[in-house]
């Protein structure tokens, strides 16, 4: 994963996923076997966000695959464009990829490149106010083991929200 801020204001993340096999594999279909550590997957997938998170763009390219057909694939991650990483973003991209409408390997990559979203924004975006639900609660409360309603983060962060064992 890499992200890049560009001169634009946009936010360029980057993900990539390659793999071998440490022997001479032969993919199904195939009439020639590929040797030893040669890429049978080599895919990688670029978002261009802004700092609200809204995808502007998308560019992939699958280098390295099993099938010739997987190389079409890339093009139906132009679905995405125009929606924004968030609350329920893999049932997003499982809503536009899932199955035979796209390609498990980039649906599967899509995962870690929105954490590296957030990653990579954090210091742009750290000053504005928490996200909270309908009882002021922030969104991040329960929403990961750091942000437990019992740990001393919470209890630290939001004292209002702490439901650990010394609650005064």
């Amino acid at each position: 994963m890499r992200a890049f801020r560009r001169a634009d204001g946009l936010f360029d993340i980057e993900g990539r996923v390659e793999d071998s096999k440490p022997v001479p594999f032969m993919a199904p279909l195939a009439t020639v076997e590929k040797p030893a550590g040669e890429h049978i997957h080599d895919i990688w997938i670029r978002l261009v966000i802004d700092d609200e998170f809204l995808i502007h763009d998308v560019a992939a390219s699958s280098d390295a695959t099993p099938f010739g057909v997987c190389k079409e694939a890339p093009a139906t991650l132009m679905k995405l464009k125009g929606e924004r990483i968030g609350a329920g973003w893999n049932k997003i991209v499982r809503g536009h990829l899932k199955g035979a409408a796209g390609c498990t390997h980039m649906m599967e990559l899509l995962g870690p490149i929105a954490t590296a979203a957030y990653q990579a924004l954090w210091p742009f975006i750290r000053s504005r106010p928490d996200a909270v639900d309908a009882n002021g609660r922030p969104l991040k409360v329960n929403s990961c083991y750091a942000y437990a309603s019992h740990t001393h983060v919470i209890k630290q962060m939001w004292p209002q929200h702490y439901t650990g064992p010394d609650k005064s």
